[in-house]
């Protein structure tokens, strides 16, 4: 079992994210001893509401607001999907830049379900290849990604993911990448 001590992972949403996709990686990466904090981009009221599907579920609190964090203070970024959630970030600049930065500092940058979204706001879909949750595919294949079905798919630093059913493979392979 890998052993992430010492690493630190932000995990990047706004409200309406998908549950599983936030509290599968999170778990996961707690259970190998990585520091694991919450950075939301909107709410300011300390808490951030989850979805399950098309219904509410819990809320979370956070650990910082985007404005109050320092992406160089992270080993990686995972962002969970939910279409609200991620149309919301996508539209955030820090948000675009935080993706630019992991990806130029070659930094494991994990997203499920529509959170590839956020590449195509940042200009980095271009030439690679990725999954995502089906609906939007077309985007990304617009933006000029290779779009394909599969659980999970690693371009260089970046992994993406379908849906709720891949957060065991999706948190795995983030694992992976931070251990070696």
């Amino acid at each position: 079992m890998a052993d992430l001590t010492g690493k630190k992972v932000a995990v990047l949403v706004d409200n309406y994210f998908e549950e599983a996709e936030f509290t599968g990686p999170i778990d996961a990466l707690r259970e190998v001893g990585a520091t694991v904090e919450v950075i939301a981009s909107g709410p300011k009221d300390g808490q951030v509401q989850s979805m399950n599907h098309i219904d509410k579920s819990r809320r979370f609190p956070i650990d910082k607001t985007l404005e109050e964090a320092d992406i160089d203070d992270y080993d990686a970024l995972v962002l969970p999907g939910g279409a609200i959630n991620v149309d919301q970030l996508r539209m955030e600049y820090k948000a675009r830049q935080w993706v630019r930065s992991m990806t130029s500092q070659k930094k494991p940058l994990a997203m499920i379900c529509h959170a590839p979204w956020v590449l195509v706001s940042a200009g980095l879909a271009k030439s690679r290849r990725l999954t995502s949750f089906f609906t939007i595919q077309d985007d990304l294949r617009d933006a000029g990604a290779e779009w394909v079905d599969e659980e999970v798919v690693v371009d260089g630093n970046i992994i993406t993911s379908r849906k709720p059913d891949d957060v065991p493979a999706f948190s795995q392979t983030l694992i992976s990448m931070m251990a070696n």
